[in-house]
Formats: C-alpha cells, sequence, structure tokens
C-alpha cells in the first residue's frame, strides 16, 4: 500500500515560522545594541537553514543564524598571490570577533543562557518567546580563480581543533529559489523537500540511530541533483518519481557528479562538507520501504 496523498500533502505543508523570525531579530537586536565592539567591526546578521529556505517542518525547533563579519574576509588566494594584490593582513581576526560575539550574547541573555561548548556553533538557550538558536560566527571568505572573484561564502573554524569550514548558504539559498521558480518546476522542489524530510522523520522513529547520518542540509543537496521534470504531478508522482530516479541513479556513476545545492562542492566525499553515499543509499532504500510497506 503506497503513502496516501493526502498524508504527503500534509507532509509538503510548511512549518510554523513567527516563532523563529522572532528569534533571528532578537539575536539581531541583541548584536546590534552591544556596545563593546571593537572600532571599525561591521557584521551581518541573517537566518541560514531551514528556515531561510522555506524547507522547515513542523517540529523543527532549532533556527540557524549566521552573524558574520564583513569589515575582514578570508579567501581561497595564496599568500603569495596576496602579496602581489598588495594586500596586508587585518590586526582583528575572526577569533576577535568570536569572543566579541559571546560577549554580546552573555551581555543580553546572560551567561547562563549561552552554550559555547559547540564546535561549530554558539547556542543560546530557548525562552518563552523565541526558539533555541545555532549562532554560527563566521567571516566573509571570497573564492577567486585566477584571481578574480568567483564566489562570496562565508567561513568559520572549529573549536576546538581549528579546522577551517568554508560555506556558501547565500548561492545555497538563492539556487533553491530559481530551482523551486514556477517556470522550473511549478514551484514543486521545496514542498517536495519538505516531504522527504517528514519522511525521514517517520524513519528515525523506529530508527533513532540513523538520526545523524540523514540530516536536512544533505537531502535538500541530495532532491537537488534531481531534474526538474521530476517535480511535478501530484505528491505522489513528486515522491515516486523523484525516489525512483535516486535510487537508480545512486548506484551508477553518475553519482560522482551531484553536486551541494550552492553548486560549489560535489555532494558526496570525505569532507566536512559531503555527504557519505552509502549514508545516502540507505536514506532512499528506507523511503521506499516506507512507500511499499504504509
Amino acid at each position: 500500500m503506497s503513502i496516501p496523498e493526502t498524508q504527503l500533502q500534509t507532509w509538503a505543508n510548511r512549518g510554523a515560522i513567527e516563532t523563529a523570525q522572532r528569534t533571528h531579530e532578537s539575536i539581531r537586536y541583541a548584536l546590534n545594541t552591544y556596545s563593546g565592539w571593537s572600532s571599525g567591526v561591521t557584521f551581518d546578521t541573517y537566518l541560514q537553514g531551514s528556515y531561510r529556505n522555506s524547507t522547515n517542518i513542523r517540529g523543527d525547533s532549532d533556527v540557524d543564524i549566521v552573524t558574520e563579519l564583513t569589515s575582514v574576509y578570508y579567501s581561497n588566494l595564496t599568500e603569495e598571490e596576496k602579496s602581489q594584490l598588495n594586500w596586508q593582513p587585518a590586526e582583528y581576526t575572526w577569533s576577535n570577533f568570536r569572543s566579541e560575539v559571546i560577549a554580546a550574547l552573555c551581555n543580553f541573555y546572560g551567561s547562563q543562557n549561552v552554550d559555547t561548548s559547540g564546535s561549530k556553533s554558539i547556542k543560546v538557550l530557548p525562552a518563552s518567546v523565541r526558539l533555541k538558536a545555532d549562532v554560527v560566527v563566521a567571516a566573509r571568505y571570497m573564492f577567486y580563480e585566477n584571481q578574480k572573484s568567483r564566489a562570496e561564502g562565508m567561513t568559520f573554524f572549529t573549536q576546538p581543533g581549528w579546522q577551517q569550514i568554508v560555506n556558501y548558504p547565500m548561492l545555497h539559498y538563492d539556487n533553491g529559489a530559481s530551482k523551486n521558480s514556477d517556470y522550473l518546476t511549478g514551484n514543486g522542489y521545496k514542498p517536495t523537500i519538505r516531504i522527504y524530510k517528514n519522511s525521514r522523520n517517520r524513519v528515525i522513529e523506529n530508527n533513532p540511530h540513523l538520526q545523524k547520518q540523514f540530516p536536512s542540509y544533505f537531502i535538500e543537496c541530495l532532491l537537488y541533483n534531481v531534474p526538474n521534470e521530476y517535480f511535478k504531478g501530484s505528491y505522489q508522482d513528486k515522491f515516486v518519481n523523484t525516489l525512483n530516479w535516486l535510487n537508480e541513479k545512486l548506484y551508477g556513476s553518475e553519482s560522482d557528479e551531484f553536486v551541494c545545492q550552492n553548486g560549489m562542492f560535489y555532494l558526496f566525499g570525505n569532507s566536512i562538507v559531503q555527504w557519505k553515499i552509502n549514508y545516502a543509499q540507505e536514506y532512499i532504500s528506507k523511503l521506499i520501504e516506507l512507500w511499499n510497506n504504509w
């Protein structure tokens, strides 16, 4: 028995966003009103993740927020190339910025509500009017080819370990919005992502050990590689057609060319910004089981 159209339609709906918006506004206010910033520091604060990309589902409880240092930026240029461009190293660094962000958040919310133990983000604990916020402290990142700017992203360093992570949330957003457009997928792309995420949650109910293997970000990236025509028709059509396409392609050489939604990385690999292909294969296998055994 297949999953009913009515169930898929429910899963396709976007979750509530009001509390997420209030959480974002609260974090932004806390940072913008802080009086202890070093002279000349400028930054942007914006949503990323499912709330930003309109792929949040009912029950999503964490809000991903980036506060990005914009008065200093990092790049992939070598020291020799920087010298040729007459660049000088900045005195104020990402590490300085992170310390001041922590100070600003503790000043506003109280240190008991600010958790700095995470390796990638600072967590602001929830309250009655806001959700838990994962605040990624980042700096602007410019990717160059032949000393010409190709793409703008953001970068940060894990704590501890100092492993640099580079990502492109704005490109992720722009590419997702384009693929969801009426002329490409008839606005069917993002509802399909929400169906896949809700299906993932149903699978995890009976397989909680799989939760970390099927992150929402990689689910979006996986579906980004499906041709646009598979996102049209009924919700059952969208689910079955994308599922069958992925089930075929994930076991062939074409999967080597799958990219993240930002278009800057291959989806599968061993880096910190890539997914393991066997996790994707297992994920699709579990969704097929869910469909066949509903």
